[in-house]
């Protein structure tokens, strides 16, 4: 026996070839209109129709690079600090900031006037207490 006179155990089916004319008719057993009908069809996988649907990390790139800081209130501090000194330690004692903040910045009062001073240590401070502070006699 050679390689030419090799055949399989079982009959191959050839494909039906659709959309060809002869006897199928105008549409050929491909139905009227749609995506199936068309030459060349491909159906898209079910996965990308989900990866479209998720959402998009958009705005990530202008994250701000300094985290903001923690805002205390300068009347808060008139009310619970007793002493002239304000740092860090004065402030985690009257429980203004936590130990983790890492930034803290001072606001000066909303309204009214201040009725004292105090030496800010280490501190970040708004321009209006630094305003507040320089007139304050």
């Amino acid at each position: 026996m050679q390689l030419h006179q090799l055949k399989p155990k079982t009959k191959s089916k050839n494909k039906k070839r659709i959309g060809r004319g002869g006897k199928r008719g105008t549409y050929s057993g491909r139905g009227i209109k749609g995506q199936k009908s068309r030459a060349g069809h491909k159906i898209r996988p079910a996965e990308r129709d989900l990866i479209q649907r998720l959402p998009k990390l958009r705005g990530i790139k202008n994250k701000p690079l300094k985290s903001k800081p923690v805002v205390v209130n300068f009347s808060d501090l008139e009310k619970k600090i007793k002493g002239n000194i304000i740092n860090r330690d004065v402030l985690l004692k009257a429980g203004l900031i936590r130990k983790s903040d890492k930034r803290v910045k001072i606001l000066g009062p909303k309204s009214g006037k201040i009725k004292r001073t105090f030496q800010i240590e280490g501190l970040e401070v708004s321009k209006k207490l630094k305003h507040e502070q320089s007139n304050f006699s």
